[in-house]
């Protein structure tokens, strides 16, 4: 008798003992289970320390597009050297339609071939315990032979293809625009909003005044230098219509911003109207040389050290902005929740930041070549030509139309849905 009872009280904590472990394995992995060094740590070198993990792997993938951008720009601007190893390549005529913007085209090609294919391997991941969080922050081996056979597949392809691809990519360039456009935008709502919050309302009022008035006598200054550069003289008609423009964009800004329904205080217009005039210059500082109207541009023809650490930070620049606008996947949640987030989600949108990185080998390719396939460019510069100011100029008016829309809007649905139900 007792032994049978013994034999059970075994079996019942048998049984109970597998009961938990089956529990246990179901449960899904939490972000803390997975990377408990870098939760517990949480200081940025962490994100290095503790192996692989969703944090480092963006850092890893920002890097490869560094060194992507510098590989296209040395291909441009110092590439005959490479002529004899190149001819060998099916696709490049004696090595000429391998360099200058070719190079550059099938070099973004390649980048946008393993950005692309990431995308479609990580699209719709949400929780850590999927394989595909595994896939994007590691298989570094793997990922390094793709890269290496996307970057080398270009350079097989007939000029034709290469071309094409050219025409694609002004389309995947302006895609970036707007979604770093729309980031940007996203990100002053986000700031204006938190300094109104109850919290911490009282502390940011003095903060965002001044913040406030430095944007808006910045951009003021940054209008009338540029009339003194950039329109020395009457006839330079066409930069000082750019110029007033902006300056009319930015009290308009103002204007909506302040209206009684829409109450949106003066920190998000002073901070668009920044960056309106920072988009004003870029395109002014795009024109070509060899106009009366842009002397800068003149000097600008000159290779000294000015001009060199000038590019060196413009394709930086290029690299931040992609990163910063890849981990930014929240602006385009269109249908705002308060859901909370869960333990086990993963830590950014790996797709969205993947797509980011794609149209941005678009980007960075039309700015090396001046938005234009059959335009030789200077040694050391970039995004130059009639095109590129035009679309820095068409980027700007877009940047003011979506400021306004959204500030208008919410009013517009509230007036429609009150009128339905009135």
């Amino acid at each position: 008798m007792e032994g049978d009872m013994e034999s059970g009280m075994a079996t019942s904590t048998s049984t109970s003992n597998s009961t938990s472990t089956t529990t246990a394995a179901s449960r899904p992995t939490t972000m803390k289970e997975k990377y408990p060094g870098i939760i517990k740590d949480g200081s940025w070198f962490a994100q290095f320390r503790y192996g692989c993990n969703p944090w480092m792997a963006r850092y890893v993938y920002g890097f490869i597009f560094l060194i992507t951008n510098f590989l296209a720009w040395v291909l441009r601007d110092y590439g005959k050297g490479a002529m004899k190893e190149m001819a060998r390549l099916r696709g490049c005529k004696d090595g000429v339609d391998c360099l200058g913007t070719e190079g550059v085209l099938r070099v973004s090609m390649g980048c946008f071939l393993f950005f692309f294919a990431m995308f479609l391997s990580t699209v719709g991941t949400s929780k850590v315990q999927d394989r595909r969080d595994t896939w994007h922050s590691g298989w570094w081996s793997a990922k390094a032979s793709m890269f290496f056979g996307f970057m080398v597949l270009p350079f097989l392809l007939p000029t034709p293809i290469v071309l094409m691809y050219g025409e694609i990519a002004h389309f995947g360039a302006g895609i970036f625009l707007l979604i770093q456009l729309v980031s940007v935008i996203s990100f002053i709502f986000w700031l204006n909003d938190s300094c109104q919050s109850e919290k911490i309302a009282e502390r940011c009022r003095v903060h965002m005044m001044l913040t406030a008035t430095t944007a808006y006598v910045v951009s003021i200054v940054g209008i009338i230098l540029m009339y003194i550069w950039y329109a020395p003289e009457a006839s330079c008609l066409q930069n000082i219509f750019f110029i007033t423009w902006t300056l009319v964009l930015l009290q308009l800004m103002t204007s909506v911003s302040m209206q009684p329904r829409i109450s949106a205080g003066y920190l998000t217009p002073g901070l668009m109207g920044l960056y309106i005039v920072f988009l004003c210059w870029c395109a002014i500082r795009s024109e070509p040389p060899g106009t009366k109207c842009n002397r800068k541009a003149e000097a600008s023809v000159r290779t000294d050290w000015l001009t060199i650490i000038s590019f060196v930070v413009a394709l930086l620049t290029i690299v931040v902005a992609t990163f910063s606008t890849g981990i930014d996947s929240q602006c385009f949640q269109f249908k705002k929740t308060e859901k909370q987030a869960d333990d086990n989600d993963v830590a950014y949108g790996y797709g969205f930041f993947h797509f980011v990185f794609a149209t941005g080998a678009m980007y960075f390719a039309m700015l090396l070549i001046g938005w234009n396939t059959h335009h030789a460019m200077k040694k050391w510069t970039i995004d130059v030509g009639w095109t590129s100011t035009w679309v820095r100029v068409v980027n700007e008016w877009l940047a003011a139309c979506v400021y306004i829309w959204m500030l208008v809007a919410p009013v517009i649905l509230k007036s429609r849905q009150a009128g339905e139900f009135g």
